[in-house]
């Protein structure tokens, strides 16, 4: 599965920005579908995830309630709206796939072995 990541840009603290990432070579449909981000000086973290087995989503608490996973199947998409957006959230946006499920595992990096390149995310208070 290659992956293409797409949406970031400069946005203002309480805006919003929809990434997108865009699967080619094999249908996602029953891929879990993950964002994970990387700010300057720190580890890559966890951010969101669509499990490919039921849908369904699970959050970081430092985005819950701001961001929302969405994939369209038809479209071997998976989007990421972000909302509410905070200077904290700067950072580059990796979108990734997993042929697990297993729910103690979807949150962990070393779970994907399938990344997008990339987007880079930058929040101006």
């Amino acid at each position: 599965v290659q992956l293409q990541a797409s949406g970031g840009g400069l946005v203002q603290a309480g805006g919003s920005l929809r990434l997108s990432c865009q699967a080619s070579g094999r249908t996602i449909s029953r891929y879990t579908m993950a964002w994970f981000r990387q700010a300057p000086g720190k580890e890559r973290e966890f951010v969101t995830v669509i499990r490919g087995s039921n849908s369904m989503t699970y959050y970081a608490d430092s985005v819950k309630g701001r961001f929302t996973i969405s994939r369209d199947n038809a479209k071997n998409m998976v989007y990421l709206q972000m909302n509410s957006l905070k200077p904290e959230d700067t950072a580059v946006y990796y979108c990734a796939a997993s042929g697990t499920s297993i729910l103690s595992t979807i949150r962990t990096s070393t779970s994907y072995n399938h990344w997008g390149q990339g987007t880079q995310v930058t929040v101006s208070s």
